[in-house]
């Protein structure tokens, strides 16, 4: 693999000489920078950065930065991104009136996604998840989390993971599976809920475990889904087989799910858009990352994630962009990024922060991850002169990713008008 040596950058950022697994609190906010810099990256890993001046004299391939500002490329820990359609009659049905909650007891939302995406063959779930994939690359996405959740049987879950599973052999960015079978209850268990647990913990479970084909366990734990006592089942199930939880909770109702996550071990907890004191609380010196989805309650008009109390609590945060067809299409980071200090109260180098380096630790890949720092993966990528790192959520409505690259290859480059 050639040797890439970038010059003339006029800001690298979250450039570490001592690189953190994660950062929290006060320390969210202090950001590191290294102005007028050259980036050298070798075997598809960075191998040495610095000032202009130090810059060394050659490489395979050299690329001038033309004064823009490098970035590590966004870590997304929360995805969705394999679904067999849209949903824009559901954003319709909202604008109406109807709730999410109503639209769901409908037979709208995920089991809508569910019937869907058991009509669809694998082939065309592949392809359809790698034009999303491909296009999220181009937003300067490196690192991506993408959930099972609309089977819902047990071949739909196992042909979603298998899909997850195509999706990691076709880029060069880390890729992590995390099986969702208890995103909803199916239709043709209502009534049998224990009949549905029991086929998750005692059937797919088994399965998708020993195919190899995820690395967490995920629920939905939320009024009408799932409740504390069952997420708790599931946490322990996966447990057993080696699969960490990161769970959905606290998107309308605190019932107790993080508390019971945090005990139990869980690597990230995921919405929060509601967060008691109690919540708060027991995250404190835990080892479970808080990850925030402000784009799901922009899509939904609901509460924002009280980013602010989690910060000043001392605790740190992370981004995602909950990329799914009902409460969020979109995988832009760079929007996540700005309503986070819009909406949420996070300063934009917080919110930089929680997009890249806490985001890598919410996937357990910190090490290859989320900051510019020897060693790590060469996922990076470039924007056009801009005034400073403020600009990037101040400018919510530009695509500030001119250049983007993975292993130190360029997969997207916006100067000649489209991905290369």
């Amino acid at each position: 693999m050639p040797s890439l040596l970038l010059r003339n950058i006029k800001t690298l950022v979250l450039a570490e000489t001592m690189p953190r697994a994660y950062v929290a609190g006060p320390d969210m906010s202090q950001l590191p920078l290294l102005n007028d810099a050259y980036l050298l990256a070798e075997d598809g890993r960075f191998a040495a950065f610095g000032p202009m001046s130090e810059c060394p004299d050659r490489a395979d391939q050299v690329v001038d930065a033309g004064g823009g500002f490098v970035f590590p490329s966004w870590c997304d820990s929360h995805t969705h991104l394999v679904f067999a359609a849209s949903r824009e009659q559901e954003f319709v049905d909202r604008i109406k009136g109807l709730s999410y909650e109503e639209i769901a007891r409908r037979g709208g939302g995920i089991l809508n996604s569910a019937r869907r995406l058991r009509e669809t063959s694998e082939e065309e779930l592949l392809q359809s998840a790698l034009g999303r994939l491909r296009e999220v690359e181009a937003l300067g996405t490196g690192a991506v989390e993408i959930k099972s959740g609309y089977g819902l049987t047990l071949e739909s879950e196992l042909k979603m993971l298998r899909v997850i599973q195509g999706l990691k052999a076709e880029t060069a960015m880390p890729v992590k599976a995390t099986f969702l079978g208890a995103h909803a209850l199916p239709p043709e268990y209502k009534g049998h809920r224990e009949g549905y647990i029991r086929l998750i913990i005692d059937e797919m479970l088994p399965r998708i475990a020993g195919e190899g084909l995820a690395d967490y366990i995920d629920a939905f734990c939320e009024k009408g889904f799932f409740t504390v006592a069952e997420t708790e089942q599931f946490i322990e199930a996966g447990a057993r087989y080696g699969l960490k939880a990161k769970v959905h909770v606290n998107q309308f109702n605190s019932l107790g799910a993080v508390p019971a996550c945090v005990q139990r071990g869980a690597l990230s907890v995921d919405h929060l858009e509601v967060a008691s004191e109690a919540d708060i609380e027991s995250l404190k010196g835990s080892a479970t990352m808080p990850t925030l989805l402000p784009s799901a309650p922009f899509f939904l008009s609901d509460p924002y994630q009280p980013a602010r109390r989690l910060i000043d609590a001392g605790l740190p945060v992370a981004l995602a962009s909950d990329y799914n067809p009902g409460s969020t299409p979109s995988g832009k980071m760079q929007f996540v990024v700005s309503l986070a200090c819009i909406k949420c109260g996070m300063l934009p180098e917080e919110a930089i922060h929680a997009a890249t380096l806490n985001g890598a630790r919410a996937m357990e890949l910190e090490r290859e991850c989320g900051s510019i720092a020897v060693g790590k993966l060469a996922n990076f990528f470039i924007t056009p002169p801009i005034p400073s790192v403020a600009y990037l959520p101040y400018a919510f409505g530009s695509d500030l990713v001119e250049r983007a690259f993975l292993r130190g290859e360029v997969v997207a480059d916006k100067r000649r008008g489209g991905i290369s």
